[in-house]
């Protein structure tokens, strides 16, 4: 249900850069425009990582999860009410501040249910929903708004996210609750669980309050990983599609051909949970093994400066697919760091608060190629996106060496037991 959920997630998103160039077009939108609806979206989304984390954990997952869906896809379907730049702005704000939460109630189903070595590839499915929501986004939405019906689309979409609602309530629940598994089903997740609380990487440290928060050193390194890295994947989901209008020639409906770049990440989810997973199961220290295979990604995406300096458009893509495979790999193993790292109770919290730091690179990263395609292309913007993984590894592993070395004492004296 939750793969679903971030299905419909990038669905609706993906919606308004998919049909970007009509859209612009009949409401007589410029690039700059463009890009502020984008941001205005993303300040939403920003704000709503600050607040949705401690909603879900409040409320719980199911109600949280319930609440987050809803409220998306009734902004998602009054989009189609658009008649301005401004409304329409107003409309992906609204959209953005519901869709951040499916990112904070979604780990900590993961922490609920999966013990360690099963979170990495628990993480790549729910993530691959959102993969394969924008992989399907482009000949989907083309599809639905053919004849120029583009506020056909927004409604079909933002139905959908209704209709997940009535299986979402009857069927989760917390392991706890749940009538469907077996008492030692039910010990056994229980069991990992206090395990996992009880040998976290900072088993001194309390997460519970802001100040204790903000003064983990882990903390600031997740938050800036995401914030260095995650403006690529923004990058290709709001301006690849305008990319390939204005600078390799596509019409609207060629645009679709842009899903294989997003066949590429729902690869990329599934391969970084997968292959950090089988790491782990040969006896491979949890962030040890994760860390191992972010530096692989982190090798990879300097490649994306070859985007836009091939020739021909079957070559740009083929680059497109490898520099976003290795992202989403990259940012499935992050974001396991994060559910590993931090206490379950206080996780909806945190993982919220890291993930500001997504939203916030995501805004900058607009601003910045706003201004390089109006006065130099879109080539500075793929240059731009080389160095970032290679960085964000870097502090990582300097401010995480504490965490590292607990986790190898911890590992040895397992091994040793």
């Amino acid at each position: 249900m939750i793969f679903l959920a971030s299905v419909l997630n990038y669905l609706d998103r993906q919606t308004l850069s998919i049909l970007a160039p009509t859209i612009q077009k009949e409401l007589g939108m410029s690039d700059v425009a463009y890009a502020n609806i984008v941001n205005a979206f993303l300040v939403a989304y920003t704000i709503s990582y600050l607040i949705s984390g401690r909603i879900t954990d409040k409320l719980g997952t199911r109600n949280a999860a319930a609440c987050f869906v809803g409220f998306w896809s009734i902004a998602n379907m009054l989009t189609a009410l658009s008649h301005s730049a401004a409304s329409l702005g107003f409309f992906r704000f609204m959209l953005g501040l519901g869709e951040a939460g499916n990112y904070t109630a979604a780990p900590k189903v993961v922490s609920e249910w999966f013990p360690k070595r099963e979170r990495g590839i628990a993480i790549g499915i729910y993530t691959l929903g959102a993969t394969i929501g924008a992989t399907i986004a482009p000949p989907l939405i083309t599809y639905i708004a053919t004849g120029g019906h583009w506020e056909r689309a927004f409604l079909v979409t933002g139905a959908m996210g209704i209709v997940w609602l009535v299986p979402w309530l009857l069927i989760y629940r917390r392991p706890e609750e749940h009538k469907a598994i077996t008492e030692s089903e039910r010990n056994l997740i229980l069991s990992d669980r206090e395990t996992v609380e009880a040998t976290s990487e900072t088993p001194q440290a309390d997460w519970g309050t802001g100040r204790a928060i903000f003064s983990q050193p882990a903390f600031w390194a997740l938050m800036f990983a995401r914030l260095l890295t995650d403006p690529l994947w923004y990058f290709y989901q709001t301006w690849f599609a305008k990319y390939l209008a204005a600078e390799r020639g596509l019409s609207q409906d060629q645009i679709s051909i842009s899903w294989v770049v997003f066949l590429a990440a729902d690869i990329g989810a599934l391969a970084g949970g997968y292959l950090s997973g089988i790491l782990i199961k040969r006896g491979g220290a949890p962030a040890s093994s994760r860390l191992r295979i972010m530096l692989i990604c982190a090798c990879l995406t300097p490649l994306s400066p070859l985007v836009s300096l091939v020739p021909g458009l079957n070559p740009a893509l083929g680059v497109a697919m490898v520099v976003v495979l290795a992202h989403m790999a990259w940012l499935i193993n992050l974001s396991a760091l994060v559910v590993d790292l931090v206490p379950r109770k206080n996780l909806g919290t945190v993982f919220g608060l890291v993930a500001a730091g997504s939203t916030a690179g995501g805004i900058l990263m607009n601003n910045m190629v706003a201004y390089s395609v109006g006065s130099y292309g879109y080539g500075p913007a793929f240059i731009g996106m080389a160095g970032l993984h290679i960085g964000a590894w870097a502090l990582l592993m300097v401010l995480l060496r504490r965490y590292l070395r607990v986790e190898q004492s911890e590992f040895k004296t397992a091994v040793a037991a």
